[in-house]
This record gives C-alpha cells, structure tokens and sequence, in this order.
C-alpha cells in the first residue's frame, strides 16, 4: 500500500535515500523532506512492508508541470515492481492536482534510474536544465 508520509517517518526516509545514493552534501534530505511533506502542492509517498519504509517518492508541481524526485527502492527489494508502484502513485496524486505532464531530473551517469525509467515509458526531452544555488551550500 502506498500513502503519505508522516513526520516520524523522516528518518527511516532519509536514511532509504543515504542507501539509495540519491542523496548530495549540499542537499539536505531533512529539509527536502520537510518542506516536501509539508507543502500545499507537494508531498512524500512512501511503500511500506510490515509498517517499514521500503521505498519512497517525492512529488510535487509547480502550476504547469509536475515534478518527481527521490524514488527510491531499498535495494535488495528492487526489480519487484515497487518502484513502478510508486512512480504510479506520484502520476495519480499529480493528476488529482491538476498537473498536465510529469517530468523529473537523472544525473547523466546513473544508467541503471536511466534503463528504469526508459522502461516503464519515459523518454528522454530536448531540454537543458540550468540553475544556480540560492544559498552558500554550492558543491
């Protein structure tokens, strides 16, 4: 069953996000989390097995398109379909808020989100992200 993270549940997310490797040293997942859960057009799905955390997805929009971030699997759970479960969820919960198409953001290296992503019907976009911190926290 797939539902909304709760607040007690920001540990156990952040520390599936540390194992999943999708975490940055000027990222705070705390914070990601927080604001994420929190927000009125964002929120955290979480799938659970015997009430622990064993994947997550972070989804939100913007007023025009919606955005997903943090899926993640623990990883001897992967290739199970719990990912395809989540991604689904977050498509579901951006349909209800009104988001007209669903994209997210693969670091150029990470092949195996890259093939997980081309598999269940993604495809890639002729677009080049740019930005810059607001804060001092630059890599």
């Amino acid at each position: 069953m797939i539902a909304p993270a709760t607040p007690d549940d920001a540990a156990a997310v952040v520390a599936l996000w540390q194992r999943s490797e999708l975490t940055r040293p000027w990222n705070d997942p705390h914070a990601d989390f927080a604001r994420a859960s929190t927000g009125a057009t964002s929120t955290v799905l979480l799938a659970r097995d015997d009430g622990d955390v064993i994947g997550s997805v972070m989804v939100g929009h913007d007023g025009h398109r919606g955005w997903i971030y943090y899926l993640a699997v623990t990883p001897d759970l992967q290739g199970q379909g719990i990912g395809r479960a989540l991604f689904a969820a977050a498509e579901d919960w951006l349909r209800d808020a009104g988001a007209p198409k669903v994209q997210l953001m693969v670091r150029s290296d990470n092949a195996a989100a890259l093939g997980f992503y081309a598999a269940i019907g993604l495809t890639r976009q002729d677009v080049v992200v740019l930005g810059r911190f607001l804060t001092n926290a630059v890599p």
